[in-house]
């Protein structure tokens, strides 16, 4: 039996397109409620469909005599606090501020992999990711009008979001090596879904009273959004990264999540018929080569063999 070495690059392409198609979903999702509330929302339905899984037994779960802070710490920080930084850096600068220090997550997490899990690159492949990054600079910064002066703890958010990010991909590495994606996932589901709507309940009481935590849910145009970030862009998307980062490099599976970039921009152009100019395409011919190289210049696995 030959193991299918393309499959956690397929994930990858996956985990791509979903977060991508997310932003649009996002965009509408928004127009109808608060931020705190979209994300709450969207863990709560991920969590409960893990639920749902775990007890028709479509999954397993096995944490026994495993370290569970491996897999905690992976969930605190994503989504817990990649999520709340983003959240917070994105509101507070430009939106080309924060496209620019997003894209800096596969160069944050190569020189992680580094470090800490000793995975070499190869100079053609950090010129790969560079390319990459350049990219998502060419699409975020140049079509943002509103330039690249902005506030000073955005940018410190931003940069703690980068970190965060960063972190998620060593951490699961690491969490792998002793637990399934399913698990990392379900973990991660649940983690997100206690501390989210925690906030919310709590933030709810204080503005008054508990119906405003519900007060979205009463308008049938949410569901759309909300299943679609909670079932796809939670469940399916988180599933698919931990499988990536569980087969291959930490520093070939992060250069994936510049793709994101790519897929939005399908998606806006296609779906929301948004304009698409010379910079986009520029752009995303630069993304897609960096990915490219990035994967081609790597390690080659020889095929296995049962």
């Amino acid at each position: 039996m030959t193991e299918n070495r393309f499959l956690p690059y397929m994930t990858a392409l996956g985990y791509s397109m979903i977060f991508g198609m997310s932003f649009m979903f996002t965009k509408i999702g928004l127009g109808y409620m608060s931020t705190l509330q979209l994300i709450a929302y969207r863990f709560l339905v991920a969590a409960i469909t893990m639920q749902i899984l775990r007890a028709l037994k479509l999954i397993k779960l096995d944490f026994k005599g495993k370290d569970l802070k491996l897999v905690i710490m992976t969930a605190i920080f994503q989504p817990v606090l990649y999520f709340f930084f983003e959240v917070e850096g994105v509101n507070l600068t430009t939106s080309s501020q924060a496209g620019l220090m997003v894209s800096l997550v596969p160069v944050t997490t190569a020189i992680g992999a580094r470090i800490f899990l000793k995975e070499r690159l190869k100079l053609v492949q950090i010129m790969f990711i560079i390319l990459s990054v350049g990219g998502v600079i060419v699409i975020n910064v140049l079509n943002d009008s509103s330039g690249l002066g902005g506030n000073t703890l955005g940018l410190i958010f931003l940069t703690m979001s980068v970190i965060s990010g960063t972190l998620y991909s060593l951490s699961s590495k690491r969490a792998s090596s002793q637990f399934t994606p399913v698990e990392i996932t379900y973990t991660m589901m649940s983690i997100g879904a206690i501390v989210f709507n925690g906030t919310l309940l709590v933030r709810s009481l204080f503005e008054g009273t508990l119906a405003i935590y519900f007060q979205p849910l009463t308008n049938p145009e949410v569901y759309g959004p909300i299943l679609y970030l909670g079932l796809l862009s939670s469940v399916v998307a988180f599933f698919f990264l931990n499988f990536t980062i569980s087969r291959i490099p930490v520093s070939q599976s992060a250069i994936f999540g510049n793709l994101v970039t790519v897929f939005a921009i399908l998606a806006g152009v296609f779906i929301l018929k948004e304009p698409f100019g010379t910079k986009d395409v520029i752009g995303a011919i630069m993304i897609v080569t960096g990915v490219w190289g990035t994967l081609y210049f790597g390690p080659k696995k020889k095929r296995v063999r049962a």
